[in-house]
């Protein structure tokens, strides 16, 4: 038992010394920052004028002609680029043009549903403003940036702080006049107030990292059951 702790303790020490966050940047043509990042530019936000296909959190209109029930009917795009149509259910339709979207439609409808449909999609808006909070969050994914946000507001909408995150390690991707750049936040000094929680603009991507040693505790906890009390014991001591 107590050799079972020794070699706990000493993996869990280890893992502690390893989840300070490592280096940032390495790629090619980033840049990474020591303080805040610059706000982009009207061009950084807007992007390029080329079009990707319809993309998350867009509203589409779609008619099926003839049958009022899915006429005029307006759905909009989830974050993992698909819609809910009756009849239908489901559809992934995240790069899609509004014609592919029609298609597709026409072929789940036909035969089972309706005889021979004519499906007419249009795109009514675009959610050209949004972020991408990744990692240690919550529910991962691409967000809509209605208004100013920071970076505390930005995780909270990704439903918060994952089990196993590390709040110290949170990197902001964001490009500034065609530069791209990163620099890295301590979450819990910001909600601390010993820094400021900094700005969130469109098109910038927040990424949390993981707390390796909160993940091998409960993996080793969940292996050694049988000394889940004197494990607390010794943790305790120890820190």
């Amino acid at each position: 038992m107590r050799t079972k702790l020794i070699i706990l303790a000493t993996g869990l020490a280890l893992a502690g010394c390893a989840d300070k966050p490592g280096p940032i940047g390495g790629a090619p043509g980033l840049q990474v920052m020591p303080g805040d990042l610059p706000p982009p530019t009207q061009q950084d936000v807007t992007g390029s004028t080329v079009s990707f296909g319809i993309g998350p959190f867009d509203k589409l209109n779609i008619d099926v002609f003839g049958i009022p029930e899915l006429s005029n009917r307006t759905v909009r795009v989830d974050a993992k680029g698909q819609i809910e149509f009756p009849l239908v259910g489901t559809v992934s339709v995240g790069g899609m043009e509004p014609q592919e979207v029609s298609d597709l439609l026409e072929r789940r409808l036909r035969g089972q549903f309706v005889r021979d449909p004519d499906v007419t999609t249009t795109i009514e808006s675009t959610a050209t403003r949004s972020i991408v909070v990744y990692g240690q969050v919550g529910v991962p994914g691409v967000y809509p940036l209605e208004g100013t946000s920071t970076l505390l507001k930005s995780v909270a909408t990704a439903r918060g702080l994952a089990e196993f995150a590390n709040s110290e390690d949170v990197v902001v991707f964001r490009t500034v006049e065609g530069q791209r750049m990163a620099t890295l936040y301590n979450l819990q000094a910001i909600s601390r107030g010993m820094y400021a929680d900094p700005t969130i603009y469109p098109n910038d991507t927040v990424v949390v990292g993981e707390s390796r040693s909160r993940r091998m505790f409960d993996t080793l906890v969940g292996a050694a059951a049988l000394v889940a009390t004197p494990i607390t014991i010794l943790l305790q001591q120890a820190f």
